[in-house]
């Protein structure tokens, strides 16, 4: 078995930096202590509507999330200017922003719009950065994906935030929702009617708790990763090399 300290000697991984690699140890997946705090999840709907389905969705899986014990906190777009039309002091991206440093995982629900998900949800996905300093607001998180359908059933939109949840560097789970005529799936109070539908999402905020509470304890080394401790020890060699001289 190939160790750390055998890994630069061993002919069959010349390129091997020995200093930065680590093999995977089960024990670091269990850690002496865990959170005990309720799972901290975002939601993220997108669409401004009055009667917004994407909005009665999350707040739907809110109220099965709290069931869960979860604490949730639903994010309104209402006001969030476009990406790059005012800075990143404005008052809805510093509360997005916060939020999303807040959370252990999300909710991205979302209407499809010309196959794809709306400008509003991308918006809101493109304020958050990928690094604020050394912080990276979403790696390590879980996420869930839902989408409503104003005709038949598609998967554009969740396929869609799956790419980015993955490029945020997230935790996404398998499971994902997808109601189909969604004006036909809740009543007149906004609630959703019982339904295959109803049922797909409580099993969607199940496996996103499950996530949640799995991986949140272990996330930083979850996403710690070869190429990056390489570049960083790289970036400190130059740095002491540069006081040296």
């Amino acid at each position: 078995m190939l160790t750390n300290d055998h890994a630069a000697q061993d002919g069959r991984l010349p390129n091997l930096d020995a200093h930065c690699f680590r093999r995977p140890e089960q024990a670091l997946l269990n850690p002496p202590q865990r959170a005990s705090h309720p799972p901290r999840i975002l939601m993220l709907y997108g669409s401004l509507r009055e009667r917004s389905y994407s909005k009665l969705l999350s707040l739907e899986a809110q109220r099965l999330l709290e069931a869960m014990g979860a604490q949730v906190k639903v994010f309104d777009p209402l006001h969030l200017p476009q990406p790059d039309a005012a800075p990143d002091t404005h008052p809805k991206v510093q509360e997005l922003r916060e939020l999303a440093a807040w959370s252990e995982g999300m909710v991205w629900c979302s209407p499809e719009r010309h196959g794809a998900m709306t400008g509003i949800m991308k918006s809101q996905i493109d304020w958050i950065p990928l690094s604020l300093g050394a912080v990276r607001p979403t790696q390590g998180k879980t996420l869930a994906l839902m989408q409503v359908c104003g005709g038949s059933q598609s998967f554009n939109a969740v396929n869609q935030m799956r790419v980015l949840g993955r490029w945020m560097r997230m935790l996404t789970i398998p499971n994902q929702s997808s109601v189909a005529k969604a004006f036909l799936e809740f009543d007149e109070a906004g609630r959703m009617k019982p339904s295959a539908y109803y049922d797909r999402v409580v099993d969607v905020m199940e496996e996103l708790i499950k996530f949640t509470l799995l991986t949140r304890d272990v996330s930083p080394y979850l996403v710690d990763r070869y190429s990056e401790r390489k570049e960083s020890a790289q970036a400190l060699s130059e740095r002491v090399n540069q006081r040296a001289i």
